[in-house]
């Protein structure tokens, strides 16, 4: 593992994505503990993209463009689901409000969110291999350590996210009429990036 690996790693999990958005909704709107559950799910949903990648189904999928084409409506629906939730829960911003079907409901949505984006499987398939020492007598070990700090750095760098999203909810609550109109921008924001899924080539 280089620091190459790790500052790339670092800019692409820090940069803004529908996993981070997701968990910075869900911090601002719930609280901390859920901005956590949040971070944890979104970390879990990219567990069954690296295993494709791992096993080599990967260049299956892109031989079998249906299959990719079906997650990628897949996604875009999820997309749009979520930009409603955010609309719809916008009376949630009040002191105290928690999710309303409980912790599994916001893993199951995270996960859900990452495991129906065909350009992660895509992306670790092309990111993962600049990183490998072809020389390396146990290249197996070598891409479980790499897939494991990514996953780790994702984890960290989402929770980050949630708990600085969690300590603006404290000055949101405090004006309603501000906090539902970010409420807005984020169902806005989850829209787009559904248009941008769609039309964008995988």
């Amino acid at each position: 593992m280089t620091l190459d690996f790790l500052l790339t790693t670092f800019i692409v999990v820090a940069s803004p994505g529908t996993g981070a958005l997701l968990t910075i909704a869900v911090g601002t709107t719930y609280g901390r503990r859920a901005a956590l559950l949040a971070a944890a799910g979104c970390t879990l949903g990219i567990l069954p993209h690296l295993l494709l990648t791992l096993c080599g189904l990967t260049a299956l999928l892109q031989a079998r463009p249906l299959v990719l084409e079906g997650l990628r409506y897949l996604g875009v629906t999820y997309l749009l689901y979520l930009a409603y939730r955010q609309i719809r829960n916008a009376s949630a911003w009040s002191t105290g409000a928690t999710y309303p079907n409980g912790d599994r409901q916001i893993i199951r949505q995270a996960v859900l969110l990452n495991l129906f984006n065909p350009k992660l499987t895509l992306f670790f398939l092309a990111y993962l291999p600049q990183f490998l020492d072809r020389q390396s007598a146990a290249p197996l070990t070598q891409v479980l350590l790499l897939s494991g700090v990514f996953m780790g750095m994702t984890w960290v760098v989402f929770t980050l996210y949630g708990l600085l999203a969690a300590q603006m909810r404290k000055r949101l609550v405090a004006s309603p009429r501000l906090a539902q109109g970010l409420s807005i921008g984020f169902a806005c924001a989850f829209f787009s990036m559904a248009i941008r899924l769609l039309w964008t080539s995988l």
